[in-house]
Formats: C-alpha cells, sequence, structure tokens
C-alpha cells in the first residue's frame, strides 16, 4: 500500500517524465535523437505509476493494453527504415536526403530518416518495456 503522498508525487511526475522522454527523442546527445534513451525514461514514468497505484488503475487511465501493439508498430517502423534502401537499390539504413541534399526542418530539426527510425525505436522500447512491466505486475498480484 502506498501513501497519499506517493500517489500524489507520482501523478505530478508523469507529465514532466515524458516531457523529458520526448525532449531526449528528439535532441539525444547529438543532432539526431536517442530512441532506446527515450524509450526507458518513459517506461520509467509509467512504471512509477505502476508503483503508486497498482495494476488495475493504470490500467483504467493510461492505455497499456495497447503497449504490445506499440512496440510490434516500432519494430514495423524500424524495418521499415533499414529495409527501404534495399528496395531503392541502396545500402541499409541509407539515410534520406543525402548529404548533398539540404533537409527539411521544423524549427532545430531536421526530417531526416535517423529521426523516423528513432522514433520506431522509441516506441519498440517503450511498448516492450510497459508489456514487461504490467506481465509482471499481473503476475505479482497473482502470486506467482
Amino acid at each position: 500500500m502506498t501513501s497519499v503522498l506517493t500517489r500524489m508525487v507520482s501523478r505530478a511526475l508523469l507529465a514532466p517524465t515524458l516531457v523529458v522522454a520526448a525532449a531526449i527523442l528528439v535532441k539525444g546527445y547529438g543532432d539526431v535523437g536517442d530512441g532506446f534513451a527515450a524509450g526507458i525514461v518513459a517506461a520509467l514514468g509509467i512504471l512509477l505509476q505502476f508503483l503508486a497505484f497498482g495494476r488495475d488503475e493504470v490500467a483504467a487511465a493510461l492505455p497499456v493494453r495497447h503497449a504490445r501493439s506499440v512496440a510490434l508498430f516500432g519494430l514495423s517502423v524500424g524495418v521499415a527504415v533499414f529495409a527501404a534502401p534495399l528496395v531503392l537499390g541502396g545500402a541499409p539504413l541509407e539515410h534520406w536526403p543525402p548529404a548533398t541534399q539540404t533537409p527539411v526542418q521544423i524549427g532545430s530539426l531536421e526530417l531526416i530518416t535517423a529521426v523516423v527510425f528513432d522514433v520506431g525505436v522509441f516506441l519498440l522500447v517503450l511498448g516492450s518495456a510497459v508489456t514487461i512491466i504490467d506481465v509482471l505486475t499481473a503476475a505479482g498480484e497473482d502470486g506467482r
């Protein structure tokens, strides 16, 4: 059983944790983001919710039942970014646009295939981690 303070703090920390994960995704430690670290940070925010509220309350408040689908979609995005250049006659993970072209930008974020790959990795890590957390908490409640 958790205290009221623990529940209040965990509820207050969820949004900032997801914002930090989005910031890491967009701009990692280089110009391209870091999808793996962003997925772990977001999963830790959701894990805090599981610890504070329990599986049933989190399942009612957050769409954790879709975590497997999110992971599969992220895997599909990653495989598509990997394989698309092969279909077009290039090398695996060859980035678009080429270095000779200027990429489309949103603010300071350059829209290149590396960003799409990072989003796929983010979704794969987040979906997998939340699925694992959900399975482990279900097993813990069943007494296994």
